[in-house]
């Protein structure tokens, strides 16, 4: 009875999305490493605790730069590792351990080399991508994945052998970097439904979809060849005697 009456409640009822609690940029720390690819997701974090007035701390306790507000009147923690990227997880699950925090209510945002700059993808769980912090936080969280993500696309070299360099070294350039920017400008109630951890329905409005590729020059059809004068020639005056 007790199982037939779990089957024929509401949606709504059954399972209540939770709150985000913490917020993770994930990147490399120093001089570096500023402005390259492999930091953006720690660069959109510092870019919400500024828009939100929440002053970021060196914690050593944490691993990180952390700090605590308000957002879309919502209570987060704002977490930027200072690890390097493959020890990301040290960070996190220090934090979340000391506040009781679940990998459901944790956001972490990343780069994402699958797609290009300005696209932008929400996701939850799921395998990682070949991303060094994500694989690092997984098994520091008791190899629970089920934490979201934020996927911000900065593109493929396209060679594996210049991944590391183009992610760590190479700085971005200033056309893609305003992508990027812009597609992480959310508009408010994709933010509220981003905080209040409906994640579907956020991705409505925050899941970018691929550049379309430019059209290619439509060919000249018989009729617009017809109408189109002919190339003039020149031909050689003849002088008066």
């Amino acid at each position: 009875m007790q199982l037939l009456a779990l089957m024929t409640q509401p949606m709504s009822q059954k399972a209540k999305a939770s709150p985000l609690k913490l917020i993770v940029g994930l990147g490399n720390p120093g001089p570096t490493y500023a402005n390259t690819r492999h930091n953006v997701g720690a660069v959109w974090v510092e870019t919400l605790a500024r828009q939100h007035g929440i002053v970021l701390r060196d914690d050593p306790k944490y691993h990180g730069l952390v700090g605590r507000g308000d957002i879309a009147e919502t209570e987060v923690r704002l977490l930027i590792p200072l690890t390097y990227m493959n020890l990301s997880g040290d960070a996190v699950a220090a934090l979340a351990r000391f506040f009781k925090i679940a990998a459901p209510e944790i956001l972490v945002a990343h780069d994402e080399l699958a797609f290009e700059p300005g696209q932008v993808r929400l996701k939850t769980g799921g395998g990682i991508n070949g991303h060094n912090g994500l694989r690092d936080i997984i098994p520091k969280l008791s190899n629970d994945d089920k934490f979201h993500r934020l996927r911000i696309g900065v593109g493929h070299p396209g060679s594996p052998d210049k991944v590391a360099s183009y992610l760590t070294s190479a700085r971005i350039p200033a056309k893609e970097l305003d992508k990027i920017e812009t597609a992480l400008v959310f508009k408010p109630y994709a933010l509220e439904a981003l905080m209040q951890g409906d994640i579907a329905r956020a991705m409505n409005s925050i899941n970018t979809k691929p550049p379309k590729p430019p059209k290619p020059p439509k060919a000249p059809g018989p009729e617009s060849l017809a109408d189109t004068p002919p190339t003039p020639t020149q031909t050689p005056t003849q002088e008066k005697e």
